[in-house]
């Protein structure tokens, strides 16, 4: 676990002794006369806490190292990992996986990857401070200095959770093409899960945090206020809150709700693998077709990106697994289906180049079409100018509850910390309002996007097994015309 440790530079790149291993295995299938390869070696530390009702329950301290080998063999694709870092170890299952897939007569698809440049980089995301000089007693402090600081707001809360954690992931890829790139990306993330009763009423929030950087994140978010103004809010619902009004209103939701809105309903129906229908349990479905692009799913007020390389951010990166630059997609445009998220197996079936979407979470899973940071992009409005010409309407800030189904068309969403819209005014709290609406009725009944940009951060879940892809979703508040509230 010490081979990465030690880095010298040559000629503006750095190497490292774990580049032999990983070039070894290159020419091990350069030997068998693959189409093509890659090899990521992948160093991974991993620390957390979780704290239930003021008591520490798990404390984590994880490290992981291997490489994830891919390649192509008779238009086939292989893949395997290993986490001994042993040559003949690696040989063995090299020479073994390559014998199954000449002798496999049953593969049936063939695949091709589109043509890509060549990239030599290396990248790191610095820390002012550094993750691993914060020790494990300081960030159980933190914690519960801040659950106490909570529980003195004269709120009845019936359990919590909270949770602070954080990885320094150091990655190295190579393939045949010759494309090279290193990168160090360390990443914090927070997360807490709340109860409280109020009039023999219970209402629960769940909310992350995240980004790429050092421990100074932390300071920034100032988690104590975070977790008090969680529990005044929830409070104040119960106490004031009013049943959602009837028939069809007009709706402002704010960042919160319109990033899991994004997220569920334009990100992940826009994943290529779904568009072309790779087995579900990994990709899952979509409504969206081929056919679909460059046509019209929502208003001109609705521009919805997904952009890896916004500094900082949870879902970061420069290049994704495949080596491929990433970029900003622009998945919807002016409501019109602009492009969709792809990596170079599925490019290759478009007839495009790969826009850089393949993630996977460690060395042992293969990349798979994922997003990274996907927001609405902002319009010209302030947010309180979109409640001036509502006489009946509701403002919803953020959400208790959502699902959506698998082709990502039929969804829902259950408003937490939510308001009347009175003639142009918030006034009562409302208790769970909830949208239960369509992918293609919620973009088009979108009229004006505001300019108070957020992002916020979440764990995206796809493959068997499962992957769980730090990434940011987010926007600024918009509004949504004639809706009828559940």
């Amino acid at each position: 676990m010490k081979y990465f440790r030690k880095l010298f530079k040559i000629h503006n790149y750095l190497e490292s002794p774990m580049d032999d291993i990983v070039r070894f295995a290159l020419k091990q299938l350069e030997k068998s006369n693959v189409q093509y390869a890659e090899v990521r070696y992948v160093h991974s530390t991993n620390n957390g806490i979780i704290i239930k009702n003021q008591i520490p329950q798990i404390g984590t301290f994880e490290e992981n190292e291997g490489i994830g080998i891919r390649y192509l063999l008779n238009n086939a694709i292989g893949f395997l990992s290993i986490n001994q870092l042993d040559k003949n170890k690696i040989k063995e299952l090299l020479d073994r996986s390559v014998r199954k897939i000449n002798t496999n007569k049953k593969i049936n698809e063939k695949i091709s990857l589109a043509s890509d440049k060549t990239y030599i980089e290396n990248y790191e995301v610095k820390q002012k401070i550094k993750i691993a000089n914060v020790d494990f007693s300081e960030k159980t402090k933190l914690l519960l200095d801040a659950e106490k600081e909570m529980r003195s707001q004269n709120v009845k809360i019936s359990g919590s959770y909270i949770a602070l954690g954080d990885s320094v992931t150091t990655q190295y890829f190579e393939n045949t093409e010759g494309t090279k790139i290193k990168s160090i990306i360390p990443k914090i993330s927070f997360w807490y899960q709340i109860g409280i009763i109020e009039n023999n009423e219970i209402m629960q929030r769940y909310w992350p945090w995240g980004a790429s950087g050092g421990f100074e994140i932390v300071k920034n978010w100032d988690i104590p206020n975070i977790l008090v103004e969680e529990v005044k809010t929830m409070s104040l619902n119960l106490k004031k809150g009013v049943s959602p009004p009837k028939g069809e209103v007009d709706l402002v939701v704010a960042p919160q709700v319109v990033g899991i809105m994004c997220h569920e309903s334009v990100g992940h129906p826009y994943e290529a693998d779904r568009i072309l229908g790779r087995e579900a349990a990994q990709a899952g479905e979509s409504f969206v077709t081929k056919e679909l692009l460059n046509t019209r799913i929502g208003s001109d007020a609705v521009t919805v990106t997904d952009d890896p390389t916004i500094e900082n951010s949870f879902g970061f990166y420069k290049y994704d697994d495949e080596g491929v630059k990433a970029r900003k997609r622009i998945l919807i445009k002016n409501g019109l289906i602009n492009e969709f998220l792809q990596n170079r197996e599925t490019a290759f079936n478009f007839n495009i180049k790969s826009n850089g979407s393949a993630r996977a979470t460690d060395f042992d899973k293969e990349p798979l079409i994922r997003m990274g940071n996907t927001i609405l992009e902002k319009g010209d409005y302030k947010e309180e100018e979109l409640f001036e010409d509502i006489k009946k309407g509701v403002y919803i800030k953020n959400f208790m509850e959502w699902n959506i189904d698998d082709k990502r068309f039929n969804q829902k969403y259950v408003g937490a910390d939510a308001f009347l819209i009175e003639h142009g005014k918030i006034t009562n709290p409302v208790i769970k309002p909830i949208i239960e609406i369509t992918t293609p009725k919620l973009w088009s009944s979108v009229d004006a996007a505001a300019n108070n940009m957020e992002y916020h951060a979440g764990s995206c879940g796809k493959g068997e097994p499962m992957q769980a892809c730090p990434v940011w979703f987010g926007g600024p508040s918009m509004r949504i015309r004639k809706i009828r509230l559940g």
